[in-house]
């Protein structure tokens, strides 16, 4: 599978047009972003970023506060923020009304922007939720032989391998706060809170779904006959993709038995096999479960690169420490997702992570080009979103909120009018767009970045002093014959360097008697040229001057 670039977009946001917004606000007071706010021109602009897919974020219909004609309410004790979460699902069938001019066409206009994303050239994911549902789950939408989730459990007992939901026996739900919301028996929370009381940092909004395991007996497992939960989701993964869905996101898969991937998967695949699968996941102990057993294109690389690239980018960590992550996945580098943003995690820009966009480029640039992995851009990112302020339920957490009905103000000054206009932003988020875009189209378009093979040059430099192994790190990618020496500067200050690169790293290369050799070294991003004979590169180096928070490609 060819190396891919993923635009993450909150719909609910994109086009939110309101300049005013209230802390817990209503929809009517904040405004909502629609399918038809990506018109084909909104999508052009997408896609000439250089990104291939198109990952729209909030789709299915989820617990609201917002009341609509025909669609069940919602206790707002079950709802966190006026919006709600994306991720608490209310029908699996269903695409959220917010998002619709008219919501009795719902569907048809998530139908409408599905063909027009594809006719612009973007390949589209939706999240699918296996873990947990709302509390509020009712199905109006699904096929009428299909049974609603928890229609036929049997609630008298806490475990039955048929059963869709956990139960809690002559128990009620306590929410952590009072409310007249009755559950008798309770359910248990989706974050696996057996009892009867999550507090309020739980997903207390959500109902644990059950694959067949007993988490209160050993965690024994129970698969065989197949439990009615997998038949259930797989009806729902086969209902989207016959709507011409690319891939999907799949929430929390690590908290869903990696036996019912190692089944579904290949179920879906039978009849659209490119249909992609990515697994959020952060237990690095079961990547190759899920990688291999449970036959997933491509994990979440959060414990990993993005952790580590966070660190170096606030300057509590030295980049040499970049080689032993990548080291510790040595084998399926290739299938990680990078990202340095996604609605999970703060804004580069807020004062939670770095106040300043421009010192995560090294790292925006080392996450796009260090493997053949594909990498995400998270919708207003390549604009240096900042999420100031507090919103409702999420309060200022530097995160643009998934909970309240909230506007992303790069992003509006970006679509002002729907003129797309750069000139209307400021200048640091012109030069960030530019940057974004450089390194995107780079990455997917140079075979060696795409397709080509890794070589770390942090160890031919590790006694070498005039080499700053806390700023800098630098690698090799290459295929065939063409080659690129890659330089990230994770520093504030300018740096002047001696690379070495060894004999061995030429060897890797295809290129023999090296030190015999004369080189052009090429930089990609302007028209800079070094011309060095191999054996002064291999014995003494090659001298490049660095920028604060830099990054540099040199084809040679």
């Amino acid at each position: 599978m060819s190396k891919f670039a993923l635009y993450q977009v909150l719909v609910r946001s994109f086009g939110n047009k309101i300049t005013n917004p209230k802390p817990n606000g209503t929809l009517v007071e904040n405004g909502c972003g629609k399918f038809n706010d990506f018109t084909s021109e909104a999508l052009y602009q997408i896609k000439n970023l250089g990104v291939t897919h198109i990952w729209y974020t909030g789709i299915l219909r989820h617990a609201t506060s917002t009341s609509y004609p025909g669609i069940p309410n919602t206790n707002p004790s079950i709802v966190k923020g006026k919006a709600g979460s994306p991720y608490a699902i209310s029908d699996y069938y269903d695409v959220h009304p917010d998002l619709a001019e008219k919501v009795t066409e719902r569907m048809l206009e998530f139908e409408q922007l599905l063909e027009r994303t594809h006719k612009t050239g973007l390949k589209v994911l939706i999240d699918f939720v296996p873990n947990h549902l709302s509390r509020a789950y009712k199905s109006i939408m699904k096929p009428g032989d299909i049974e609603d989730f928890g229609e036929k459990d049997q609630t008298d007992l806490n475990f039955h391998p048929q059963n869709n939901f956990y139960y809690l026996p002559q128990e009620s739900l306590h929410l952590p706060f009072l409310t007249d919301y009755i559950e008798t028996p309770a359910k248990v929370s989706g974050n696996d809170v057996f009892n009867a009381y999550p507090q309020i940092h739980d997903w207390y909004e959500t109902i644990k779904l059950n694959y067949g395991i007993d988490y209160q007996n050993g965690k024994s497992k129970h698969f065989y006959p197949i439990p009615k939960t997998w038949k259930m989701m797989r009806d729902v993964l086969y209902y989207w993709a016959k709507k011409g869905i690319d891939g999907f996101r799949c929430d929390m898969a690590e908290m869903v038995p990696v036996e019912f991937w190692a089944w579904v998967i290949p179920e879906i695949k039978k009849s659209n096999p490119d249909l992609i699968f990515i697994a959020e996941i952060y237990n690095q102990d079961a990547y190759q479960d899920y990688l291999n057993t449970g036959q997933f294109d491509y994990l979440y690389d959060k414990v990993g690169l993005y952790d580590s690239v966070r660190s170096l980018i606030e300057e509590n960590q030295a980049a040499e420490k970049i080689s032993s992550v990548w080291q510790s996945m040595d084998g399926y580098n290739h299938k990680m997702l990078r990202f340095l943003e996604n609605h999970d995690e703060q804004r580069i820009g807020s004062l939670f992570f770095a106040g300043n966009p421009l010192k995560a480029l090294p790292g925006f640039f080392l996450s796009a080009t260090i493997h053949q992995n594909p990498f995400l851009l998270y919708f207003g990112q390549e604009f240096g979103e900042k999420a100031e302020g507090e919103s409702g339920f999420s309060g200022d957490d530097g995160r643009t909120s998934l909970f309240d009905y909230w506007p992303v103000p790069s992003i509006q000054a970006w679509l002002y009018k729907a003129k797309y206009n750069l000139k209307k932003l400021s200048a640091e988020s012109q030069v960030l767009y530019t940057h974004h875009q450089k390194i995107i189209k780079f990455s997917l378009q140079e075979k060696a970045i795409s397709e080509g093979e890794f070589y770390d040059l942090m160890w031919a430099n590790k006694n070498n002093p005039e080499f700053n192994q806390k700023a800098i790190f630098t690698y090799l990618r290459t295929w065939q014959k063409e080659h690129f020496l890659c330089i990230c500067n994770f520093s504030s200050e300018k740096q002047s360097v001696k690379i070495k690169i060894p004999t061995h790293a030429f060897e890797f290369c295809s290129i023999k008697n090296a030190n015999l050799l004369n080189f052009e070294f090429k930089s990609y991003f302007d028209t800079n040229q070094l011309n060095y004979n191999g054996l002064d590169i291999i014995t003494k180096g090659i001298f490049i001057e660095l920028p604060s928070f830099s990054y540099m490609a040199y084809k040679f």
